[in-house]
């Protein structure tokens, strides 16, 4: 949190004092929140499994590249469908 910048609602200046904030408090207590309805509509996402030796193989190439081991498979898995989609 940048100095001398107070958030919204507690009007804490520090993470320290938001926390001290919200361990009293709760947010139905704020005047500012409201409820709220909405309606997701997300791709339902499928699981695919891999052998526990090739799951060690792509944790440890997505920890050298600072991502999840599920981003590296969808990328590697994106570029080898493009890849053979783009050939025929």
């Amino acid at each position: 949190m940048p100095k001398n910048r107070k958030t919204s609602v507690s009007k804490a200046e520090t993470p320290e004092g938001v926390g001290e904030f919200w361990d009293s408090r709760s947010l139905g207590d704020s005047n500012s929140v409201r409820e709220v309805q909405f309606e997701v509509r997300a791709r339902r996402r499928r699981r695919v499994t891999l052998d526990p030796e090739w799951y060690e193989q792509v944790e440890s190439e997505a920890k050298m590249r600072g991502v999840s081991p599920e981003t590296l498979a969808n990328r590697w898995l994106t570029e080898k469908v493009m890849t053979e989609s783009a050939s025929k």
